[in-house]
């Protein structure tokens, strides 16, 4: 079964993916080509918070990196609030989980502007982030920092959260249930993880009955992500439905839990196309925003009236 299943997916590629290469470089294509410098500029929208989260928030933000010894994450990256260099508060922030063939520094315009919103944000070099280990060392390398690093001393350990796309949110799961430090996160973004089966048969294998924070996950609902397929030994896609809920009702009801597709979005498109919404679970979650908690729960929350998302349900 693995073996069918693995050759489905470079079928798939073959077949859907020639534009853009092997899939594994793809995969939520997060790369300058795909996320470029104001990306968001053209983000088009009726709802009127996704519409407020969709362009930078009122941070500037400054950059920093440093080499590590770990081979796989070759390179501690920061983005941050600039006024945290002159600021005693904290910070809260959120550690991203890269994609496929997808480190960090090819989706720098994305954190950034993530950054922008008032979060320290961590990433790394690693292209292969599926069983999150990379993942929960760059928590420990971030945490343990010494003071030439300008965010010293200035994070919320609080207010952590934890992003991942494709092979990232297999990788996101496992960092915030398998490991020592996983209970340091207190909120988990999923897009467009890699399903179950398709995770396990590639090394990744997760657990979403483990989750115990509240969780946002999506995908979207093109053949990439979906392509119809429904039997244990068939390439499904990278994210379909029936795994999406599969996920979903695995966290217990006693956490809050959002789910939901965005219509006609493929695989390579949904790092961009959530990312207003991404931002506002962030928002909420991290630091404790109003508008963006309406987004998502109570009885006029926006998600579920947004006609660009299907498939959504919430729960508190």
């Amino acid at each position: 079964m693995a073996k069918k299943i693995l050759f489905s997916l470079i079928l798939f590629v073959l077949v859907s993916f020639s534009f853009s290469g092997c899939l594994t470089n793809a995969v939520i294509s997060a790369s300058k080509d795909s996320v470029e410098d104001r990306y968001y500029k053209n983000f088009d929208t009726e709802a009127d918070s996704e519409k407020y989260y969709s362009v930078p928030g009122t941070y500037e933000v400054s950059a920093w990196s440093k080499q590590v010894s770990d081979s796989s994450i070759k390179k501690l990256e920061i983005w941050y609030p600039s006024d945290l260099e002159k600021s005693s508060k904290k910070y809260p922030m959120i550690i991203s989980v890269n994609a496929s063939n997808t480190p960090a520094s090819k989706y720098d315009a994305y954190l950034e502007k993530l950054a922008s919103w008032g979060f320290i944000v961590v990433g790394n070099e690693d292209k292969q982030t599926g069983n999150g280990t990379t993942a929960s060392k760059t928590l420990d390398l971030i945490l343990s920092t010494s003071s030439d690093c300008p965010v010293y001393g200035k994070i919320d350990e609080s207010n952590i959260g934890i992003l991942g796309a494709s092979q990232g949110g297999a990788g996101a799961i496992c960092a915030a249930t398998n490991f020592e430090n996983s209970r340091k996160y207190k909120t988990l973004v999923t897009i467009s993880a890699a399903y179950p089966l398709l995770a396990k048969n590639l090394g990744w294998e997760y657990d979403a009955s483990k989750i115990s924070v509240p969780s946002f996950m999506m995908a979207g609902t093109g053949s990439s992500d979906d392509n119809g397929h429904y039997k244990d030994d068939e390439f499904a896609g990278v994210s379909p439905l029936f795994a999406l809920i599969d996920n979903y009702n695995a966290i217990t009801a006693a956490v809050p839990k959002v789910r939901g597709r965005i219509i006609g979005a493929e695989h390579q498109d949904m790092l961009v196309e959530s990312d207003p919404y991404v931002t506002a679970w962030f928002m909420y979650q991290l630091k404790n925003d109003s508008k963006a908690e309406t987004v998502f729960f109570g009885d006029n929350a926006e998600i579920l009236s947004n006609n660009r998302w299907k498939d959504v349900k919430c729960e508190k």
